[in-house]
């Protein structure tokens, strides 16, 4: 399901980038409140930039129920107690903009041009990025608790006339340069050198320990096996890009600067690998858009949706 989910998430994304934007500068968005829902405004202005980013996309659609919608799913995910950082936004704004081969100023430059605004568009990401995790959730729910055994992957499997599957097995290192969020606007910067200077100087797991007992406030993790399909979707394309002994570029979290170092990584095929590859690829595109569309129902009509 991971799968679908992240990649739809961003596929009307893509599009949006191969279409030439060539309209004239529009004029400024008003601010009335349009819609309430659940005590959450909606303005004029939001829908405005929903309808462009509609255009943008060649889709149809009403931007102010899609801007309802939007709202409904964030408040769910913040009820679930799910959070997307502005960090994961921003790394997730500048993987598209190096997907689609563009400057991140080319692609402020769309964004605004087409009167989406990059604002409107990192709020969709971090709206999109929420509503997959909340929908992963209600997926494993639904399912009685998620997973399949890996009996019953590797049965599944092999009653497809297929061959157990293989997957990458990673053993990885997490190194955390702590910065409490009181001292963030004036220690930041400097936690990000010194991250960067130990990130240079990274030559395998084995001496991370011993070198971080002479740096103040840093974190070692031993995270053990992990597999593909297990890997953090902000981190994922990172850690498969990066040889083993090495480790990725240092990343800005809620916890402070961090980077993952790869210790090792071999390819497995037993039942465990079976088991992970079957159930990131268990979602078909019909049963999440399905599952997903059922979840916003039920959302709002419980919500209270007041119209100006």
């Amino acid at each position: 399901m991971r799968k679908y989910l992240f990649s739809a998430g961003f596929a009307l994304l893509v599009a949006a980038t191969s279409v030439s934007v060539t309209v004239m500068t529009p004029p400024a968005f008003a601010s009335e409140i349009k819609y309430v829902v659940n005590s959450v405004p909606i303005t004029t202005g939001d829908i405005a930039h929903r309808a462009a980013f509609l255009r943008l996309q060649h889709k149809k659609g009403d931007a102010a129920q899609e801007m309802i919608d939007q709202t409904l799913r964030v408040a769910e995910a913040k009820r679930l107690g799910i959070r997307i950082s502005d960090a994961q936004v921003e790394a997730a704004y500048q993987r598209f903009a190096s997907n689609n081969k563009m400057q991140l100023k080319q692609l402020d430059g769309v964004m605004s041009q087409s009167g989406v605004s990059k604002e409107h568009f990192k709020e969709f990401i971090r709206a999109q990025m929420a509503w997959n995790q909340a929908l992963s959730a209600r997926y494993r729910s639904d399912s009685g608790g998620g997973a399949m055994s890996e009996q019953d992957a590797v049965r599944r499997m092999l009653d497809k006339g297929g061959n157990k599957p293989t997957a990458m097995e990673y053993m990885l290192q997490q190194v955390i340069f702590v910065v409490p969020a009181a001292e963030r606007s004036a220690t930041l910067a400097k936690r990000k050198r010194e991250a960067d200077a130990m990130r240079a100087r990274f030559n395998g797991c084995n001496t991370t320990h011993e070198f971080a007992k002479g740096l103040i406030d840093v974190t070692v993790r031993d995270l053990g096996r992990v597999l593909a399909p297990q890997l953090p979707p902000e981190w994922a394309d990172q850690i498969k890009a990066t040889k083993v002994g090495g480790a990725t570029t240092t990343r800005e979290t809620d916890r402070g600067v961090e980077f993952i170092g790869i210790c090792s990584s071999r390819e497995v095929s037993d039942d465990k690998a079976a088991q992970m590859v079957l159930q990131s690829e268990g979602g078909n595109d019909k049963n999440a858009d399905d599952l997903s569309k059922k979840y916003v129902e039920e959302l709002r009509k419980t919500a209270r949706i007041v119209q100006r």
